[in-house]
This record gives structure tokens, C-alpha cells and sequence, in this order.
């Protein structure tokens, strides 16, 4: 019996699934982070080490492990799959082994199947397709920076401009203001505690990101601000599925929404559903079936039995 191990390597852990020939899941589990954009060098090696040793244990040996795919955000920055790859080996795997970014192994996860449209707004939020032809478009994913329109950061982000702007009278007042005081902690409603909390030096984009579940809740209760933000949202996430559809004629089929911010805030979701289904009635709008790491542990069975 020979298997195939799937990696979906996220910033705070490894999920892997493993499966027989004939596609049977055999064993999943977690581990530590791979991510050498956010982790200690010997940190991911060690972790990388001890994926490799329990999926050699699953097997029965790494002999019997014929593939591996893993998918990880940052796989295409300078130097990464090389260092992946050294790592891979050198924790004794000598099988066959494909590099994917996640957004590749999520599509072929959330679809079952290579080709389609995944659009993934969590912390940070891309657009990324495959036609039949195998031609391939990608759009966002460029950081927190310079990029991210529509994810939890963004959400976050605007939520607390508008903690600002109300306080200081440039828009009405918010319920939003209350609930960001109360998420922090802050009883007694410090505005100056909130900026502290902002510009902290150890302050990352997952704790602004943190705040994005407070928009469901103040939208529910009609807040102006918060419709204000979903809708800007819905909006940002569509201009990011609009080239991905031209691009690769995908007009029609399936599109998969994923990431948090698009499984927790039906406000997001109505809208964006709206819009694509005003633009693109060929298209439909699905639920993942499945995760990244079964997407990758799929990926890594095809090429095994190529």
C-alpha cells in the first residue's frame, strides 16, 4: 500500500492529511507552523521534522509515502521553497514532493476538483482561478500594507476609524464604539487606551484582524457605520473576483467563498451574493466541501498515480 500526505501550512499551525491509494483519508493532525516568514528557522525545521517522522509512523515508512504536497502562504518569496524543500529532505523524506501556495490546495479542497474560482477573506483576502485549459489568475493577497480590501484586518481596520470618527464628530454616533471598548476590555470607554492598543510596537495584524467579528453584530442592529463598512467590503471582494472571471472565461461554474470574514458575516456574503449574481448569474456561489490540507493531501494522490 503506498500513500499521500497532504500540508496546508498556516502562521500558527501545520493541519496534514494523509490518505491511502485508493483516496481513503487515513489519518489527519496538526502541528506546529512552517511559515519561515513568521517562525524561528529552527523552529519550522524542528516542526517539519516531526510532520515528516509521524507521517513516515502512518505509513508504516517514509518508503511507503509517495507524495507529498504542501501548501503555505509565502511559498513564492525568494529563497522559501528551497528552504522548504532542504528541510523536507533532510527530515528524510526522498519521495515525491510538490510546493503549492494555499491558495492553490484551498481552491482544489473548497471545489474537489483543480479548476474554478476560490475567493478566501479572512485575516487577509485573494481571488484566485484555474480554467480547464489549466491557465491560471490571482488577484490580492499582497499584505496588509498595500493590499487585504474586505478581510478581517480591513474590517478591523475601519472599524476602529470609525470608533475615531465618531468620537471626534465627523460621523454619527456608533454602537461600533462600545463594542470595540468592550472587546478591549475597557469599561470605561478610553479613547486614548484604544490608540495605545493600536500603535503598540507589538501589536500584529491578526489582533486588529480580531475585532472584525464586532461588524456582524453592530450591522444587525442597523448601525449605519457598520452597513457602511459590509457594504464597502462586499464591494472590495468583488473587484477581486471580476479579472479572475474575465481573465479565464469563468463566468459560470462554481465559485467558492471562504475565509472567515465570508463564513461569519452573512452582511458580506448577501451583498457580495447580490452583486455576482447581478454580474455572473452563471456563477455559483458555494461553501468549501472540503479544507486545504484535504485539497493538497488530493493534489499529492494525482501526482502520485501520474
Amino acid at each position: 500500500m503506498r500513500f499521500a500526505a497532504g500540508l496546508d501550512g498556516g502562521g500558527t499551525k501545520t493541519k496534514v492529511a494523509i490518505a491511502d491509494e485508493s483516496g481513503q483519508m487515513v489519518e489527519t493532525f496538526t502541528s506546529g507552523p512552517i511559515n519561515y516568514n513568521g517562525q524561528d528557522e529552527r523552529v519550522v525545521e524542528r516542526n517539519i521534522e516531526e510532520i515528516v517522522t509521524r507521517i513516515g509512523m502512518v505509513c508504516g515508512s517514509l518508503e511507503h509515502c509517495a507524495h507529498i504536497c504542501l501548501g503555505a502562504a509565502g511559498i513564492s518569496a525568494a529563497g522559501v521553497t528551497e528552504r522548504l524543500t532542504a528541510a523536507i529532505r533532510n527530515a528524510g523524506y526522498r519521495g515525491g514532493l510538490t510546493l503549492a501556495g494555499d491558495h492553490e490546495t484551498a481552491l482544489y479542497g473548497a471545489l474537489s476538483q483543480p479548476h474554478g474560482i476560490i475567493l478566501i477573506a479572512g485575516t487577509g483576502s485573494i481571488c484566485y482561478g484555474r480554467n480547464e485549459q489549466g491557465c491560471t489568475h490571482r488577484t490580492g493577497g499582497f499584505g496588509h500594507l498595500i493590499d487585504d480590501e474586505g478581510s478581517g484586518y480591513s474590517i478591523g481596520r475601519q472599524l476602529l476609524e470609525a470608533l475615531v470618527q465618531a468620537s471626534d464628530g465627523r460621523i454619527p454616533p456608533t454602537v461600533v464604539s462600545e463594542r470595540i471598548y468592550e472587546t478591549l476590555q475597557l469599561p470605561n470607554g478610553s479613547l486614548n487606551e484604544v490608540i495605545s492598543f493600536v500603535y503598540d510596537p507589538q501589536r500584529t495584524k491578526k489582533d486588529i484582524a480580531a475585532l472584525a467579528p464586532i461588524l456582524s453584530e453592530a450591522c444587525s442592529v442597523g448601525d449605519m457605520a457598520a452597513l457602511n463598512i459590509a457594504r464597502h467590503s462586499a464591494k472590495a471582494l468583488f473587484e477581486l473576483l471580476t479579472p479572475v472571471a474575465e481573465r479565464l472565461g469563468l463566468q459560470s461554474g462554481n465559485l467558492a467563498l471562504a475565509g472567515s470574514v465570508l463564513l461569519h458575516n452573512s452582511f458580506i456574503q448577501s451583498s457580495l451574493r447580490e452583486r455576482i449574481a447581478e454580474s455572473y448569474p452563471g456563477l455559483s456561489c458555494i461553501l468549501p466541501e472540503h479544507d486545504a490540507a484535504w485539497g493538497a493531501m488530493m493534489m499529492a494522490k494525482n501526482k502520485k498515480m501520474n
